[in-house]
């Protein structure tokens, strides 16, 4: 006889593993399926995310900044340094240990919440009058289980450039990006979004030559038109080469290194040769060896699986969240969406605004955003009002020598409701916060306005944005 549960999730990324502990905690009898190794062969929790994404990228990210600011900030200070030099074994093994913590931390969370970890990959094999059955192998004897509720939380692997084999040395992809064992001297990014330009960032202050390569016509599309433009501003300053509206032609490769053939923008044939590749031109989700047409499911032609505003697919009592659905490709997306049906299972009714999530690029300085840009309110027809508001004018910026950037408050003409906010500076992922709870309310941009920021500190650059949208920002 197979174990029975209320609710299997299959996959214990930040959607899956959230969505497990959501519904143990809400009394349900909760399994997850996991089978994610890593390089040493163990079985761990966490995705994507946790082992080879966001997690250690941000640890990466913070050490290259350490590394940039004794090399050229310091001094700034009055703090004299001679002979920096970065340990990249070093740097690499803080990265490991925090994941690694991190992993911990979920199977801690499972133990106190009585979540059963099912050791392998699952794979639909039917339905019975009992639930769906799920088939988990690979990890010992192989074994079916019964589900009353199934989440399909497997996530998204990297898009590879086709006939140009990844193999995480000379030519990477996210996972290889991060575990480079030494600086390139020269490397070549394909792919101008968050992944290119957070990875192509680390290894640029650490002294690679980087240069970016990207096929959509302008550079960071999806932001903010002005945003955009003073990231792309700011990161020629730092030395990152992007060339935007580019067509990759043969990608060729040895042991010495890759050669890149390509078209610029206005129709010049070029060739970029580089010691590494990385290779950032998306994600596409995990739904293959699912065996969803075994319960009558089956991916959309781009792969993923359709759903509901409530992350209901077709069948009955099974939904599918986080990177396989509809929807930016974010972890904290997938984690509200993971407690979202965690509590639909139990009768509630909760609900997701998919325009109050917000997106954020660990870049420095850091670019996030929330709501819509000024360029697609302005094609959808709507009057608006945009306060802008410079981080060089805020007192704390300019002590701790990030005065790049500005918020931007995004408000409609007539109420004065707040459809977008866009920052480009320091602490960019901290800050966008306050926007998101301030949308979420329905907030005018007056409401931040009005309320009291302390001084001095960075919050106050959002206070005075919301001001300017009135045009009547204090400290300008």
């Amino acid at each position: 006889m197979s174990k029975e549960f209320d609710v299997v999730v299959i996959g214990a990324g930040p959607g899956g593993y959230i969505a497990a502990i959501r519904a143990a905690q809400l009394g349900k009898t909760v399994a997850c399926i996991e089978n994610w190794k890593n390089p040493a062969g163990e079985l761990k929790l966490g995705g994507t995310c946790l082992n080879v994404g966001c997690i250690p990228s941000k640890a990466l990210l913070a050490s290259s900044e350490e590394f940039e600011s004794a090399q050229h900030h310091l001094a700034d200070h009055g703090i004299s340094i001679k002979d920096v030099k970065i340990d990249v074994e070093k740097m690499q093994a803080r990265k490991g240990s925090i994941v690694e913590k991190m992993t911990k931390g979920i199977e801690f969370l499972f133990r106190k919440n009585k979540v059963t970890w099912l050791k392998g990959h699952g794979k639909f094999t039917g339905r019975t009058d009992a639930g769906v059955q799920i088939e988990v192998s690979g990890e010992g004897e192989t074994e079916v289980v019964t589900a009353k509720n199934v989440i399909i939380a497997t996530g998204s692997k990297a898009r590879h450039l086709p006939g140009v084999p990844v193999d995480n040395k000379i030519v990477a992809d996210n996972e290889g990006a991060l575990s480079f064992d030494a600086t390139p001297k020269k490397l070549a990014v394909i792919g101008a979004g968050v992944i290119g330009l957070e990875l192509g960032s680390v290894w640029r202050r650490l002294g690679a030559q980087v240069t970016v390569l990207e096929a959509l016509p302008e550079f960071l599309g999806v932001a903010d038109q002005a945003v955009a433009k003073e990231a792309a501003k700011l990161f020629k300053k730092q030395g990152l080469d992007i060339h935007v509206g580019v067509k990759i032609g043969e990608v060729k490769t040895d042991k010495k290194g890759v050669s890149i053939a390509y078209t610029d923008k206005d129709g010049n044939a070029q060739t970029l040769d580089a010691d590494r590749l990385i290779v950032s031109i998306g994600r596409v989700p995990n739904t293959d060896n699912l065996g969803l047409e075994a319960i009558g499911l089956k991916a959309n032609e781009r792969g993923f699986i359709d759903v509901d505003d409530h992350c209901k697919t077709a069948v009955p009592n099974v939904y599918a969240i986080g990177d396989v659905v509809r929807g930016p490709m974010l972890a904290h997306k997938a984690e509200d969406e993971g407690v979202l049906v965690a509590e639909l299972i139990d009768g509630q009714k909760p609900h997701i605004d998919y325009n109050c999530i917000p997106f954020v690029i660990y870049t420095e300085p850091e670019i996030a955003w929330v709501g819509k840009t000024e360029q697609a309110l302005k094609a959808e027809g709507r009057e608006i009002k945009p306060g802008q508001f410079p981080f060089m004018a805020n007192g704390r910026a300019l002590g701790v020598g990030k005065s790049d950037g500005f918020v931007k408050v995004i408000a409609d003409a007539k109420t004065d409701e707040i459809l977008g906010v866009h920052v480009i500076g320091a602490g960019a992922s901290d800050l966008i916060a306050e926007a998101v709870v301030a949308m979420e309310f329905k907030a005018a941009s007056e409401d931040i306005g009005r309320i009291c920021h302390p001084h001095p500190s960075l919050s106050e650059v959002m206070r005075e944005a919301a001001l300017a949208v009135d045009k009547r920002a204090l400290n300008m």
